[in-house]
């Protein structure tokens, strides 16, 4: 059976998106593949982010990771939008549902490394719904 793919959408795909796509590769590849996109590009991820990230999970999200738009990525079952405060475009799928994130850009490391615990939390949480079937894909 083919893995579930999970998209994380934000408006630029440079952030909290990013930071997603990164810790759903790092803690739950087993169970879903992680895509991030957003409705504009930025010419490279939030710089803060890639730092944090790399700091706290030894994950280096520009080796593998790059701002993308949403036509940029593959079909996906699961819609998580990260709290943009904006209508995000329409993008089917079978689940969908909004993380309710704030933007830690412009903001203290503080900020990022507890937005990050957050995503790490809510990337677990939403493996182990996928794994118990609570969520229907």
């Amino acid at each position: 059976m083919a893995k579930v793919k999970v998209a994380f959408v934000c408006v630029h795909n440079s952030c909290r998106s990013q930071m997603a796509e990164a810790l759903g590769k790092k803690f739950a590849a087993d169970v879903f593949d992680s895509y991030s996109a957003g409705i504009e590009v930025k010419p490279q991820i939030n710089q803060d982010a890639v730092r944090i990230i790399k700091k706290l999970y030894s994950v280096n999200m520009e080796e593998t990771q790059y701002s993308k738009l949403i036509s940029d990525i593959p079909m996906v079952d699961i819609v998580i939008t990260m709290g943009c405060n904006v209508n995000c475009p329409y993008i089917p799928c079978k689940h969908r549902e909004d993380w309710g994130l704030e933007d830690p850009t412009g903001k203290s490391d503080d900020e990022f490394m507890r937005t990050a615990s957050i995503i790490e939390s809510k990337i677990l949480d939403l493996k182990k719904r996928i794994s118990n079937h609570e969520i229907r894909v």
